[in-house]
Order: structure tokens, then C-alpha cells, then sequence
């Protein structure tokens, strides 16, 4: 059984493999604070509630966008199941042929949701990330990463939006019953659930522009679901897209036995 963390800046989303088989996830806050030992110990409790153990695991993969916690968490790892994590950067063979002017430079989720969706749908592709930040990646008819483009994320411009204003509350983010607005939550529901889906729809709208041709456009992160239902282009709602990017990865890397 494979053990694969995506360590994001907000969440960290935890998952156990079985051949391709994604038998659960979990989710847990990233905490900068939080020992190896503390690490551990949330890794272990998530596991054990959804019926496993620690002891079925026998590899392990991270992902991570957080750089001063890599040591804390292979250390976890390392403790909790007895094996040394592979961490996603460059050294780690990945199949992408990246086309960016430095390509050391390409955060490993985008690098791990680009691999995901190479392997599952066809190209050429946008690959749109919604987690504390909005990534949009592009894959081209030929499977090379060309770029995107990295805004602020849904709750981070909510955050901000209510953290600079006197008497905008903080909201939950969920449609309300029109786009029009009949009040300061209706309206500020509206902006961050339609105003999102508008930007989706208008920059897959401007890169296809850009490419000429059309593209298949997945969705993946922690706010996609509350947002893809409102947009109306047709994007394919895959929220563990990268866990299957870290089976694939890992997988390259394995090493076989004898060798």
C-alpha cells in the first residue's frame, strides 16, 4: 500500500494507494509548528479511522509546495511506517517534458497534475488547481508543460476582502439563489461563487484563443466542487487528480527488485 501527501499551504491531503486503486483520503491543517512526532500521530489516527494500518504500507511519496516542513514530514513518514518518503523535485523522473524558461522552477503540484492528466485524458489540456492559490497549467497536443498562470485563491480574496473592509462579513462559500444579490451575503456569495466561475469560463476562453484549438479542462483542489457546478464551460471535476500524479511518479521511480 502506497502513502502519498499533497502538503499545501492550507491543507495537507493524505491518501493510501492500493494498485490504482485510491482506497481513501484525508485532510489535515498544515501546521509549521507541529513536531515529526506530531505529524506522525495525525498521520497514524487518520489511517486507523478509515481501517487500515501503518504497518500495510510499504512506500511512500510527498508532494509539498511548503519546503520548511519536507524534513518534518519525511521524518513522519519515516517513523510512522518505516519507509523513506520520495519527495517530488527535480532528480525525481516524471515523464513531463517541461517547456518553461527554467523548468527547475515548475512547482511539483502543477508537475503532478500535469502527469495525472496526461495519463487519463486527452490533449491538449488545461489543468486548473484551486487551493489556497488558483493555478491554470497547459499541456500541449504533444504532452509538453507550456505555463499557465498563479492567481489568489477563492478564500484568500474573501479573506482579504473582509479583513480590509469594516462591514463585509466573512461567508460561507456556497451559491446563492441568484447572481443578482438581494443582500451583502447574497451579494458577496455571488461575487466569489459566479464572479470565480465567470474567470474560469474567460480564461480557458482566451488560452484556447492563444492555442488555437480546443482543450480539455480539469478541475481539481480543495474549492473546485464549490465552483466548477457554476461554470459554464464543460470541465471535468477531479478531485484527486493528484494523488493518482503521485501513484504514476512513484511508480517511475520504483525500484525493481535486483536492481
Amino acid at each position: 500500500m502506497l502513502l502519498a501527501l499533497d502538503v499545501g499551504n492550507t491543507n495537507i491531503c493524505i491518501g493510501c494507494i492500493k494498485g490504482e486503486e485510491i482506497l481513501f483520503t484525508g485532510r489535515l491543517s498544515t501546521d509549521h509548528s507541529k513536531t515529526a512526532d506530531e505529524y506522525a500521530i495525525s498521520f497514524n489516527s487518520i489511517i486507523r479511522l478509515y481501517g487500515y494500518q501503518a504497518g500495510d504500507i510499504d512506500g511512500s511519496i510527498i508532494s509539498s509546495v511548503v519546503p520548511p516542513l519536507n524534513q518534518t514530514l519525511k521524518d513522519a513518514v519515516n517513523r510512522l511506517t518505516g519507509t523513506t518518503p520520495l519527495l517530488v523535485g527535480p532528480g525525481v523522473k516524471s515523464g513531463l517534458n517541461i517547456l518553461l524558461d527554467n523548468p527547475a522552477q515548475t512547482g511539483s503540484d502543477l508537475v503532478v497534475d500535469a502527469v495525472a492528466a496526461i495519463a487519463q485524458y486527452p490533449k491538449p489540456l488545461i489543468i486548473i488547481d484551486m487551493g489556497t492559490a488558483t493555478t491554470v497549467s497547459v499541456v500541449n497536443e504533444q504532452g509538453g508543460y507550456m505555463g499557465g498562470l498563479i492567481l489568489p485563491g477563492v478564500r484568500i480574496s474573501q479573506d482579504t476582502l473582509t479583513g480590509r473592509t469594516s462591514q463585509l462579513p466573512r461567508i460561507s462559500l456556497e451559491a446563492p439563489p441568484h447572481v443578482i444579490g438581494r443582500n451583502t451575503i447574497d451579494c458577496m456569495k455571488s461575487g466569489a461563487i459566479y464572479g470565480q466561475a465567470a474567470m474560469l469560463d474567460g480564461l480557458v476562453e482566451r488560452i484556447e484563443e492563444e492555442l488555437g484549438q480546443k482543450t480539455t479542462v480539469i478541475a481539481t483542489g480543495g474549492l473546485a466542487g464549490c465552483i466548477v457546478p457554476y461554470c459554464k464551460r464543460e470541465i471535468i471535476y477531479d478531485n484527486n487528480l493528484l494523488l493518482k500524479g503521485l501513484r504514476i511518479i512513484y511508480e517511475k521511480n520504483a525500484r525493481k527488485p535486483g536492481c
